[in-house]
């Protein structure tokens, strides 16, 4: 079990009373450091940085993951914990975390010191959880994440293997809870952009649970269906196929979720969780209109205020 240690306060932080801080206008507002996420690279984040930096002065860094860096990850399969499903994220990750490392230092370098935002995509944001259990929390001040699946698969289903070989199951036993805290806050951000179908036409069960009826942490907003008497349309073949990849994540294949991780994933218990109707998974093959994703301009006006504060 994870004991959690003594919060600490980053450098720029005083102890001691102050005066009410200036406007927004006139502070300077902490960088952000986004983790790309599985097989992403850190050009598929250029444009949110450009947002963040120009229509909000938001100062950030992306970690430095090309394409064929994910290729390092396949060095897990001589380790004999991948095939028992126990597989711990060092050595096989310790690549990505030093990348983080180098940009977490890059940012605070070119913001004079003091803290940064996490922003982690994807698996981004759970590896950004492992960073901070490996080098502290006393760098950060947030960690906000989009889409990213913390939890690990259930056990015991029929047809769900772990993607992550036990590295999920890691994070939950080994990394710090969520907290939302004055000095650290967790925020999850889940999409809600296609429904997954099983393929079996059993019976529906009796309701849809959402991560905010069985999360005791924090909830800004969650989006659910309106109340419908009408029978449901028949799955398409999207959705089917879709409802395949949610099962592999949370064991179940009829929920909502961002086309790639579920709605039930992307939420942590004591974040502040937040859930976007019409928001697709990743930067690939999005649209900022028809397909928006996490970062597509729109989409960041509703999670940005977290960075500001």
């Amino acid at each position: 079990m994870y004991v959690l240690p003594t919060p600490t306060s980053c450098s720029s932080i005083s102890t001691k009373s102050s005066p009410p801080p200036p406007p927004a206008s006139a502070r300077r507002l902490r960088p952000a450091v986004i983790l790309p996420g599985l097989g992403n690279n850190s050009g598929d984040y250029e444009k949110l940085a450009s947002t963040l930096g120009q229509a909000h002065g938001v100062r950030s860094a992306v970690a430095r993951v090309s394409r064929l860096d994910w290729l390092r990850n396949a060095a897990g399969l001589l380790d004999p914990n991948y095939w028992k499903g126990t597989l711990r994220p060092s050595p096989v990750l310790d690549w990505y975390l030093d990348r983080v490392r180098q940009a977490v230092l890059e940012a605070k370098s070119d913001a004079g010191g003091g803290c940064v935002s996490l922003v982690g995509h994807s698996a981004g944001g759970w590896l950004a959880r492992v960073y901070m259990e490996r080098h502290g929390r006393s760098d950060v001040s947030l960690l906000l994440t989009l889409g990213t699946p913390h939890l690990p698969p259930p056990k015991g289903v029929p047809g769900v293997i772990d993607q992550t070989r036990g590295l999920l199951d890691y994070v939950q036993n080994n990394c710090a809870p969520a907290v939302y805290t004055p000095q650290l806050k967790y925020v999850c951000v889940a999409g809600r952009y296609i429904q997954g179908a099983r393929l079996i036409s059993n019976p529906p069960p009796p309701e849809l649970i959402l991560p905010a009826d069985s999360n005791t942490g924090i909830v800004e907003s969650i989006v659910t269906e309106s109340g419908n008497s009408a029978p449901p349309p028949a799955p398409t073949f999207r959705a089917l196929f879709v409802g395949q990849g949610y099962k592999q994540v949370c064991g179940r294949a009829d929920v909502w979720g961002d086309g790639v991780v579920p709605e039930v994933s992307a939420h942590l218990e004591g974040a502040l969780n937040i859930s976007l109707d019409g928001v697709y998974h990743s930067p690939v093959g999005a649209d900022d209109v028809a397909r928006p994703w996490y970062g597509s301009p729109a989409v960041v006006e509703k999670w940005i205020h977290h960075l500001l504060d």
